[in-house]
């Protein structure tokens, strides 16, 4: 039998211990489904590492789960709400760990019932963590599919123009144009991504009709207002491509 665990809230220091809990459980995820994930876990660290520490300190709840005997990390869960969606980011349990209620003990406590307008999670195919999923009240609503190819130069419609974005810019655009396509914003965190990411305004004859953000190692937001939407797709010649679709390994469980 496992030995006993407490939870506690999650504080910056415990971000790359969590970050160990998170390898192992998605390779043992991956690796069950056929399609083994071995990245650089410091590579990895590095990429990741600036969204974890924002998250570390922004995160609308964030668990951890220790050991009672050792006080190692074994599992955590965080969530965000921004504008009423309270969205679930992250569950991992070590896969030494799993299938004894620690998941579930972890939901109850960062993604509670009854906060949040909306309830969101991104969920993977793991059955057993779906079943957690629906006991908090969600239910699945469509899948998600990953794309990727290479990027090639692609021309601009010519009544497009194109503004790049420096932390000093007008935001008021960008946050008008996700409240019309998601209705919330991201409130101040477009600032946060112009750190890491460069992030780009598309207008048509002066009015904002989408944005981009895009760096070497991460993707997003984008988003587009109808019917500009081919506009804004090249992402400034940087991400336009014929992209092959394959099958992802996440689908949204949401409850209004």
């Amino acid at each position: 039998m496992s030995a006993p665990y407490r939870l506690r809230r999650g504080t910056p220091a415990d971000s790359r211990p969590a970050f160990e809990v998170f390898l192992p459980a998605v390779r043992d995820l991956t690796t069950r489904q056929g399609a083994p994930w071995e990245p650089d876990p410091d590579e990895l660290w590095t990429e990741l590492s600036p969204m974890l520490e924002r998250l570390a300190v922004h995160a609308a709840e964030w668990w951890v789960a220790e050991d009672a005997s050792s006080g190692e990390i074994i599992g955590y869960a965080r969530s965000v709400e921004r504008g009423g969606l309270f969205e679930l980011t992250e569950l991992f349990v070590h896969p030494e760990r799993q299938s004894a209620g620690l998941g579930a003990d972890l939901i109850g406590h960062a993604f509670p019932d009854g906060q949040g307008d909306v309830r969101v999670i991104i969920a993977t195919t793991d059955v057993r963590a779906q079943a957690r999923y629906y006991r908090a009240g969600t239910a699945a609503r469509f899948p998600i599919v990953a794309v990727e190819g290479p990027p090639r130069p692609i021309e601009l419609d010519s009544d497009v123009d194109v503004q790049r974005l420096d932390p000093a810019a007008d935001l008021g655009p960008l946050v008008d144009i996700e409240r019309a396509v998601l209705e919330f914003d991201r409130g101040d965190e477009f600032g946060w991504l112009l750190s890491e990411r460069e992030g780009y305004l598309y207008r048509r004859q002066g009015v904002p009709i989408g944005y981009a953000f895009v760096s070497r190692d991460a993707t997003g937001p984008i988003a587009a207002l109808e019917p500009a939407i081919r506009a804004v797709r090249p992402v400034h010649r940087l991400l336009a491509a014929v992209l092959p679709v394959k099958p992802g390994t996440a689908r949204a469980m949401v409850r209004a």
